[in-house]
């Protein structure tokens, strides 16, 4: 901190000296400010000229005039020095999650701004008041953050502004509309887009704020705590597209002139407490999706204007009060694709017709009164569901519509006419078979159109879109992907989007900063009838050594700015006592980071002992550890990861060691260092390997690993590591993984989800036995909700849990669907993901009880050793139990355990012996070429970029 203050001292010297050059001199020291309020801004911020490529900035006349940072990682909070900037027009710091604190009031300073856009932040606080000062603005937002209080006022004043998002944050209060003086939304005549949903707004929806002047296209006030009556004037705005009221507690009948709105495609107004009759929507041709769902309608036979809806795609209308019959005339409708009718009085015969809609996917009528079905040969691919209605009370003929079941949503973008390339550590294979790093997130469409999740076309599209948006703004993007669709509680279809780099395996910062803003500014428009859409990108973490910025290279920054800002022979008088300065610094910088350091009360132990059995783990000198790896030499050298290298070490007594050393870049701070040393310190069992111990001195952060000298078991049921697994060692190995979960889930205390569970994670010691590794991705249930911990989704693809993956809830459950997932591995030998297919779906659609081996002949892995497998069918049962779709349907780690001992106790083994030494019954082939446990990237598959446990209370 010194330093910068020396470097503002010069600056305000060269503020004097030097005339014209004072404002140029003001945009450095601003940004110079906001480089000590936050961490992770892009290395190349060196010089005295932050318009001479500086990542992120542009300008104009030497001024800075756009900062746009989104996905860069920057943590700490902003600075109020950012007003300072009074040319700026756009600001994006978008998908920076550990971008925290309050919005400086002094926003309201950057008169010229355009463009504010702060989505995927940890923002709170109040949205400052000053924010109304922004007379020039025209993009706002502020989207999933934490931002607390309400609206302001203020942001009626913003005259020019066409896009509101204020959506997922937790907002209180009533939507403010103007009032004498007091300016209010209603004054937004030029704004096309309200987006407020998933808040804790309350009270009434003001009349007032709809008018015919008004220009919006999407009101979406979703999940929220609003009430009274839906205002009439809503229905003056035509040039609606998309109304969303849905999840609130409005009360009354629906506006009948709501029908004027000829142009909405998506009207949603479920889940409140509407009454009287259905408004009759007759005229309102563009209406593809209705859903008017949980309301106390006045009972109605069912009305057959829904037939007139010729764009309509998707029509519910649970529990609203519907009686009489459907008539077929509905399912004529060309684009109809479901059709929810549930809990509803609706009798009589049920006939589809037979020239029903192509596309139509769902009819579900369940807990009606429905006696008959007329197409008792069957409607092909459509799912009916009649379960709860008099028809089923039938004893045959009805089977297929009498279950609740639907299908899942799934979709993945296949290979473009190629093979998957078999990639290492975390690249991935794009659609064009290119191994590399792709900038990831969450793309999430708030109100689509249709509802046939499943369609392939639709995804395509998607991808079509985006390919269309990236080329055109000259982006260097490879190919795009889409993965794992899934509707959230709040009806957004969300999905993963993987965006792979052209010409090289990783993106560049400048990469992936334009990449960001055209997604976060809402450049990309995706085809028509997907609706409005926001994305939350991962952190990219893939740049390579060259765009890092070391501790050495800020120092030397700091001389180049100086050098930069200061100039001629009277500046050397001051250049002095700044070193005499700094010399002092220096000496109180060393004495606090003595004190400062969390491991100065921690007992040493002499190299010379034996190791311990830790309470708290062993603190090892520098040079110790640098002697046992042999200076860290290349021979010693056996893996490598995102975090840094890993070396072989012996230690005085003969014993191996792994030792990770991180990069400068991957470290952590101190306190975050020491707790999850912590952690790893008081967990100790046979199946776990152990944490020997730590250095923390000279600048590094190392742990030191017990060494497993026989691979991981991926390489061995792959055939890389030479060591063939039987039948009874495959349950030897998945009992040793299980007793070291269950030990993690239910005597830890406080419990610990490991998260990461997969074959490359198991390491084989001597004698074959299991120990899990890897605890990069570990979460505490410290501090936890009730039984899980909300957290961002981190995973290796193919083993995740779905149902963590969609409520980001995640529990110890979330590790028995991996290990299910690894225990069809063990069956199979095959990757869970492999030529665009999911090993769970295969084992289940070859699943047959009724044959031997449950008819899993085709994809048991022959080295397997055929003969005689006691055990297998309950193995194969308990492995599907464990990847039952919902938590709480799979079995405890401890019952694992417990049918994993039946199984070896039928087969006349001893669960409790250790398994024998390796002998030649189990050869190891081509032992000199075998991959060492921590000698693959994808040991260290660290989603979170770390070699150890991040733990941090929720």
């Amino acid at each position: 901190m010194s330093e910068r203050m020396l470097v503002a001292l010069l600056l305000v010297l060269n503020y004097l000296l030097v005339a014209g050059g004072e404002q140029a001199n003001g945009d450095l020291a601003t940004l110079l400010s906001l480089m000590d309020t936050l961490k992770n801004t892009p290395p190349n911020w060196v010089g005295s000229d932050p318009c001479d490529g500086w990542e992120g900035i542009k300008c104009k006349n030497s001024r800075v005039t756009s900062i746009t940072l989104s996905s860069n990682d920057l943590a700490g909070q902003l600075s109020g020095d950012i007003g300072s900037l009074s040319e700026l027009e756009t600001l994006d710091l978008s998908y920076n999650k550990d971008l925290t604190g309050p919005l400086p009031q002094s926003i309201g300073e950057l008169k010229k701004l355009t463009t504010l856009i702060l989505i995927g932040c940890s923002f709170n606080g109040p949205i400052p008041d000053s924010i109304g000062n922004l007379q020039e603005l025209l993009f706002l937002s502020l989207n999933s953050n934490s931002f607390s209080g309400p609206i302001p006022h203020s942001i009626g004043n913003l005259s020019k502004l066409h896009w509101l998002d204020l959506a997922e944050n937790q907002l209180q209060g009533t939507i403010p509309v103007s009032n004498g003086d007091i300016s209010g939304l209603d004054k937004l005549h030029h704004a096309k887009h309200f987006h407020l949903g998933k808040n804790n707004l309350s009270g009434r929806i003001p009349p007032q704020i709809f008018s015919s002047e008004m220009a919006l296209i999407h009101v979406l006030l979703e999940s929220n705590q609003l009430t009274g009556n839906i205002p009439t004037t809503l229905g003056l705005v035509q040039s609606l597209e998309v109304v969303r009221l849905d999840s609130n507690s409005l009360s009354g009948t629906v506006p009948p002139n709501i029908n004027n709105l000829i142009n909405v495609q998506d009207l949603l107004l479920s889940n409140n407490k509407l009454s009287g009759f259905l408004p009759n929507l007759t005229g309102m041709n563009a209406l593809s999706n209705l859903d008017m769902s949980n309301n106390s309608f006045n009972p109605l036979d069912f009305p057959g204007w829904f037939s007139t809806l010729k764009s309509l795609t998707t029509l519910k209308m649970e529990r609203t009060q519907l009686q009489g019959q459907v008539p077929n005339s509905l399912f004529r409708l060309i684009n109809l694709q479901t059709v929810v009718l549930k809990d509803n009085l609706i009798n009589g015969t049920l006939d589809i017709g037979s020239s029903y809609s192509n596309r139509l996917r769902l009819v579900d009528l369940e807990t009606n009164s429905i006696v008959s079905f007329e197409q008792n040969d069957g409607v092909p691919n459509v799912k009916i569901i009649l379960t709860d209605n008099p028809i089923c009370q039938q004893s045959e003929g009805v089977e297929s519509y009498c279950s609740s079941s639907q299908a899942s949503i799934s979709y993945s973008t296949q290979p473009n006419h190629c093979y998957p390339a078999t990639c290492s550590s975390e690249q991935i294979s794009s659609p064009n078979c290119i191994c590399a790093y792709p900038y990831t997130g969450t793309l999430a469409l708030r109100a689509p159109s249709f509802s046939d999740f499943n369609n392939k076309t639709y995804y395509s599209m998607l991808e079509e879109g985006l390919m269309q948006s990236f080329k055109s703004h000259f982006l260097p993007v490879d190919s795009v992907s889409l993965s794992q669709p899934n509707v959230d509680s709040t009806k957004y279809l969300k999905m993963n989007l993987q965006v792979f780099p052209s010409g090289q395996d990783h993106f560049n910062r400048t990469g992936t900063l334009s990449i960001g803003f055209l997604l976060s500014n809402q450049t990309f428009k995706p085809p028509k009838g997907f609706g409005p859409f926001y994305f939350l990108a991962d952190t990219y973490e893939h740049y390579g050594s060259s765009e890092r910025l070391t501790e050495s290279s800020k120092s030397s920054n700091i001389g180049i700015i100086i050098g930069a800002a200061v100039g001629g022979s009277v500046l050397i008088l001051l250049l002095l006592l700044a070193g005499l300065y700094a010399f002092r610094q220096k000496k109180r910088a060393e004495k606090a980071i003595d004190q400062s350091n969390p491991f100065r009360r921690w007992d040493t132990v002499k190299s010379n002992t034996e190791i311990p059995q830790l309470k708290e783990a062993r603190m090892f000198s520098f040079e110790e550890l640098k002697k046992y790896a042999k200076k860290f030499s290349q021979d010693n050298d056996i893996g490598s990861g995102g975090f840094g290298k890993v070396y072989k070490g012996t230690l005085p007594n003969g014993k191996l060691i792994a030792i990770k050393r991180a990069q400068k870049e991957s470290m952590q701070g101190k306190l975050e260092f020491k707790a999850e040393i912590e952690l790893l310190s008081r967990v100790h069992h046979k199946n776990l390997v152990s944490l020997l111990g730590f250095c923390f001195e000279q600048g590094e952060q190392m742990l030191v690993y017990e060494y497993v000298q026989n691979g991981s078991l991926k390489d061995a049921l792959i055939g890389k590591s030479g060591i063939k697994l039987d039948w009874i060692r495959r349950l030897r190995v998945a009992l040793g993984t299980a007793r070291g979960l269950a030990y993690l889930h239910e005597l830890v205390n406080p419990p610990i989800i490991h998260r990461d569970i997969k074959s490359n994670n198991v390491l084989l010691d001597d004698r074959l036995n299991a120990k899990v590794s890897d605890f990069g991705l570990s979460k505490s249930m410290v501090d936890s909700e009730k039984d899980h911990v909300t957290t961002q989704v981190k995973g290796t693809m193919g083993y995740l849990d779905p149902e963590y993956y969609m409520s980001q809830q995640l529990t110890e459950k979330s590790d028995v669907y991996s290990f299910g997932v690894l225990m069809l591995e063990l069956i199979t030998a095959r990757r869970p993901l492999e030529r665009g297919r999911y090993i769970v779906k295969e084992v289940s659609n070859a699943l047959d009880k009724t044959k031997e081996l449950y008819g899993l002949h085709e994809i048991v892995d022959p080295a397997i050793g055929l003969s005689t497998l006691n055990g297998f069918d309950k193995f194969v049962d308990m492995s599907m139990r464990c990847v039952e779709e919902s938590g709480c349907d799979r079995p405890k780690m401890g019952d694992v355990v417990k049918e994993i001992e039946n199984m070896l106790k039928s087969a006349g083994i001893n669960p409790i012996d250790e398994s024998p030494s390796i002998s030649s019954s189990y050869e190891e082939v081509s032992r000199g070429s075998s991959s060492h446990p921590y000698n693959s990237n994808e040991t260290f598959d660290m989603s979170a970029g770390l070699p150890y446990p991040k733990v941090d209370p929720v």
